[in-house]
């Protein structure tokens, strides 16, 4: 499965991903995920395929706006929870993301 996370900048939302990524190996749960910034996502999902898009609480007001371009490009999106957007939330997270599987 591939999960992209946007946040403000990419760089806290790269702490929870590598986080969420070890428990996804520990889970023995085929994942692939990356964090970029808000910036950045409209062309990110113009020029790969992705399974899910996460928005990180602090952007969650541009939740629309991510939303427009996830379905553009035929994306489900969810909200992160904020206790799911620590390194000891990756298993509240990766139980979140697990429910998109096709």
């Amino acid at each position: 499965m591939k999960v992209v996370m946007v946040c403000s900048g990419g760089m806290s939302s790269a702490i929870v991903v590598k986080s969420i990524l070890k428990e996804a190996d520990k889970q023995n749960f085929d994942l692939e995920m990356i964090a970029v910034g808000s910036g950045e996502i409209e062309d990110i999902l113009k020029t790969s395929e992705y399974d899910l898009l996460l928005v990180a609480p602090q952007v969650k007001h541009q939740f629309a706006t991510f939303e427009g371009y996830a379905n553009e490009a035929g994306v489900p999106i969810d909200k992160v929870e904020p206790m799911g957007y620590t390194p000891l939330g990756a298993p509240k997270t990766l139980l979140q993301i697990k429910k998109y599987i096709k």
